[in-house]
C-alpha cells in the first residue's frame, strides 16, 4: 500500500522473470496491466539489446496508456558496466518512457521505481486516460469513502529477468 494525494493506492507485483519460455504467459499479463518495468542489466549488452522487442510485446498487448518505465539496473557494479546512462536515457527517451537506474542489491532507487510509475498511473488515472469502469486496465476502484483505495496494476519484465505486475484486488 502507498499513498499518493492522500489517496491509498494498493499495488500488487508480479515478476515475469523475463525468460523467453515464459514470453506468452508475459503477453497475458501485459493485457491487465496499467503500467510495466522493462529492466536490463547495465553489465549486459544483451539484455539492453532485447528491449526492442520487450517493449513492442508490451506496447502491442496493453491499453495505448500503460505507462512504461525503463530500467537499468545493477547500478551498483559500475566497474562492470557495458551500457552507459546516456544509452538508457536516449532509448527511454526515443521511445516516451521514463528513464531511472538501480541496484536491486543496495535497495538503490528501487522504491522509486515503482513510486514514479504508480504516480504516473495515477496522474493518467486523474485525467481520464483510463476507463475506470473497465478492470481490464488494471485499474479498480475501492470503496467509496473518504479513505478512497485505488489499485492499480504494473507489469515489471525486461530481458535482464525481471518483471512485476502491479495488479488489482
Amino acid at each position: 500500500m502507498i499513498t499518493i494525494d492522500d489517496k491509498k493506492i494498493k499495488l500488487q507485483v508480479w515478476d515475469t522473470a523475463g525468460q523467453e519460455s515464459y514470453r506468452s504467459i508475459t503477453r497475458s499479463y501485459y493485457r491487465g496491466a496499467a503500467g510495466a518495468l522493462l529492466v536490463y542489466d547495465i553489465t549486459r549488452r544483451e539484455t539492453f539489446n532485447h528491449l526492442y522487442s520487450w517493449l513492442e510485446d508490451a506496447r502491442q498487448q496493453s491499453s495505448a496508456h500503460m505507462v512504461i518505465m525503463l530500467i537499468g539496473n545493477k547500478s551498483d557494479l559500475e566497474n562492470r558496466r557495458v551500457v552507459q546512462k546516456e544509452e538508457g536515457e536516449a532509448f527511454a527517451r526515443e521511445h516516451g518512457m521514463v528513464f531511472l537506474e538501480t541496484s536491486a542489491k543496495t535497495a538503490t532507487n528501487v522504491e522509486e521505481a515503482f513510486l514514479s510509475t504508480a504516480k504516473a498511473i495515477y496522474r493518467k488515472v486523474q485525467k481520464g486516460q483510463f476507463d475506470l469502469a473497465n478492470e481490464g486496465n488494471g485499474i479498480k476502484i475501492g470503496p467509496q469513502h473518504p479513505s478512497m483505495t485505488q489499485s492499480a496494476s504494473t507489469v515489471r519484465h525486461g530481458p535482464q529477468g525481471s518483471g512485476d505486475r502491479l495488479g488489482c484486488c
